[in-house]
C-alpha cells in the first residue's frame, strides 16, 4: 500500500479541500473559510492525500510579537479513522515543523487535553516536550 502524499497547501490549492474523508475535520469544510485561510500567508495547512482524498491535516499559524521571535502555533491535527495509527500525524507534524524552521521560528507549540493520549504520543514522537502547569482558558463569543 502506498503512503499518502503529505503536502503544504497554498492559495492556488483550493480544489484540494473539495474531497475530504469523513471525520478528518471537526465540521464540514466551508469553501468561504478555506479560501480565506489559504489566502493568508501566516496560516498554514498541511494535508495528507490518499487516492485523491484528504485523509489528514495539520493547521498552524506563525506569528510575531514585539518582544519574541516568530513562533508557530499548531492549531489542530486530524486524521481519518481509516488512516490512524500509521504514523500519518507524525508526518504531518514533521512537515509543519520543517516549515517553522524555514520561517525561522524559535519554537512551535500546541495544546491538547491530558486525556488525548494519541495526540500526546504523536507530539512526543515528533520531538515535542510536555510542560506542566498549563491552563487553557476559552472565551465563548457566540
Amino acid at each position: 500500500m502506498d503512503l499518502p502524499v503529505v503536502r503544504l497547501l497554498g492559495a492556488a490549492d483550493l480544489a484540494v479541500l473539495g474531497n475530504v474523508a469523513a471525520e478528518v475535520f471537526d465540521e464540514a469544510v466551508d469553501p468561504a473559510f478555506w479560501s480565506e485561510f489559504l489566502a493568508d500567508q501566516r496560516h498554514h495547512l498541511v494535508v495528507a492525500i490518499d487516492d485523491g482524498v484528504v485523509v489528514g491535516f495539520a493547521s498552524a499559524v506563525h506569528y510575531v510579537h514585539p518582544d519574541k521571535a516568530p513562533q508557530l502555533w499548531i492549531n489542530e491535527v486530524g486524521v481519518a479513522p481509516s488512516h490512524q495509527r500509521r504514523g500519518l500525524a507524525r508526518r504531518l507534524l514533521d512537515r509543519l515543523l520543517a516549515l517553522a524552521r524555514e520561517l525561522d521560528c524559535s519554537e512551535a507549540w500546541v495544546l491538547t487535553d491530558e486525556e488525548n493520549l494519541a495526540a500526546r504520543a504523536a507530539y512526543r514522537s515528533a520531538g515535542g516536550e510536555e510542560t506542566s502547569g498549563v491552563v487553557m482558558v476559552t472565551f465563548p463569543l457566540r
